[in-house]
């Protein structure tokens, strides 16, 4: 059985509020099967972009690269997803660092 997507967000949420890393959900998709999209924004102008995806080789799910760079090229390219998928979650989170936790177990298989 899979999680559905509220669930999960609320507790990758969490997991970051935990870690005193600041994050925003600035668009709500499908609450059972929405697709989820993590910026990641540096606050120095940059951003990056990760969504699920399937490793065609080994079939496990991956976090991979939608885009990557200045943030507002970062942010139109969000804006064309969720034009064409309107059930797309978008999930900003705000760190120097650039953690988003997505390779800590549980977020990264």
């Amino acid at each position: 059985m899979r999680l559905t997507t509220d669930l999960w967000v609320s507790a990758y949420l969490t997991r970051l509020r935990l870690a005193d890393i600041p994050v925003y959900v600035t668009a709500k998709g499908d609450a059972t099967a929405g697709a989820v999209i993590v910026k990641c924004a540096t606050l120095d102008g940059q951003a990056k972009a990760v969504q699920r995806s399937y490793d065609l080789m080994t079939g496990a799910r991956v976090w991979v690269t939608l885009a990557e760079g200045p943030e507002a090229e970062v942010d139109a390219t969000l804006s064309r997803q969720r034009d064409r998928d309107p059930d797309l979650w978008v999930i900003e989170v705000e760190d120097r660092q650039g953690r988003t936790l997505l390779d800590q177990p549980g977020l990264a298989d």
